[in-house]
């Protein structure tokens, strides 16, 4: 069965590849920019195509280069990041960028992938076989239900990654393995989803295990799902003059490098402990509820109605410009609720 995958799914892809931003199409004989897969790749991760797009197109437009962007300001593309969460993915786009204009370019092996910050064995992978058509073992969470269900594999994740992967390797071709690495990914987006299995729309349809034994919907085998914890804090609203008072995150950790609304030290391990940057009258102006990967946030807006004068690092923003800040997610529908609260809506 092994050999019969590879030239079903290149037919396929051939003929319902997706159009995407950062995508040749098949069978024009061009390989992509690797500036552009790898961007991608690292934008795409744990995030959807639909969320990336314009994320993508902003990037490009602004820093059409890799050399560009490793000449870029990191606050400036922190907030450019802002909303695409997992800022530390943002950090080492920073690093890994300068990393390849100090070297000349992008290596085009595997190997030499994984040495450039935030490239995991995923991400180097899936570079290699698209932009350079090395034969690499691409696994991300389309392909990984695809196979899971062509081979029937029944152990719950996360123990069946080894056999997938396995699977994954007996039917990569050793030519066009970018072509087979995202017509895999395009057949579990389209095809083989979450919710739904088309089988009669599937190239490998007659090749499948988990369709021959009923119900190809129950693969991959998830394990039950842990609660969350959840966590409280407070972030506070300080504004003069039309701007408004915003911190620099720290470096590492949570939300790092990100200008925010100073908070109360929340985190994933504890709460917050309402404690004002300011001395003064404060009011409640609402809540916000974000999830995190590892625990649920609830947390209450303050917004200060004396005069004082908030100590240490920060810098007055306008409050008209706000959105050029580039706030994590978290931290804008915090201050949409102030705006929105003082605007009567």
């Amino acid at each position: 069965m092994e050999d019969r995958v590879a030239p079903l799914l290149l037919d396929w892809y051939a003929r319902h590849a997706r159009d995407l931003p950062w995508r040749t199409p098949p069978g024009i004989g061009e390989r992509p920019d690797p500036y552009r897969v790898w961007l991608s790749e690292v934008m795409l991760q744990q995030t959807t195509t639909a969320a990336v797009a314009p994320y993508f197109a902003k990037f490009t437009l602004r820093w059409p280069t890799v050399e560009a962007l490793a000449a870029a300001d990191e606050a400036d593309i922190m907030a450019e990041w802002a909303g695409l969460g997992y800022y530390s993915r943002a950090r080492n786009l920073v690093k890994a960028a300068r990393a390849v204009a100090e070297r000349g370019g992008f290596p085009d092996t595997e190997r030499e992938l994984r040495e450039l910050p935030g490239l995991g064995a995923y991400t180097a992978a899936a570079v290699a076989a698209i932009a350079f058509d090395r034969r690499a073992v691409v696994v991300d969470a389309n392909v990984e239900r695809v196979v899971a269900r062509l081979f029937a594999i029944e152990d719950p994740l996360p123990g069946a990654r080894k056999a997938i992967r396995e699977a994954t390797d007996a039917i990569t071709p050793a030519e066009r393995a970018g072509d087979f690495a995202q017509g895999m990914m395009d057949l579990g987006a389209t095809i083989c989803t979450a919710r739904d299995a088309r089988c009669l729309l599937c190239p490998l349809s007659a090749l499948c295990r988990g369709r021959a034994e009923g119900d190809p919907l129950r693969l991959p085998v998830k394990p039950a799902k842990k609660a969350k914890p959840r966590r409280s804090g407070t972030a506070f609203w300080i504004e003069r003059d039309g701007a408004v008072w915003l911190v620099r995150r720290a470096g590492r950790g949570m939300l790092g490098g990100m200008r925010a609304l100073p908070d109360d030290g929340w985190s994933a391990r504890r709460d917050g402990e309402d404690d004002p940057p300011v001395a003064g009258a404060w009011k409640a102006g609402g809540v916000v509820r974000h999830g995190f990967t590892h625990f649920d946030l609830e947390l209450g807006v303050a917004i200060h109605a004396g005069d004082g004068v908030p100590t240490g690092e920060g810098e007055w923003w306008p409050v008209g410009q706000l959105e050029e800040a580039g706030l994590p997610t978290l931290f804008a529908r915090a201050a949409q609720l102030v705006l929105a609260m003082r605007e009567g809506v």
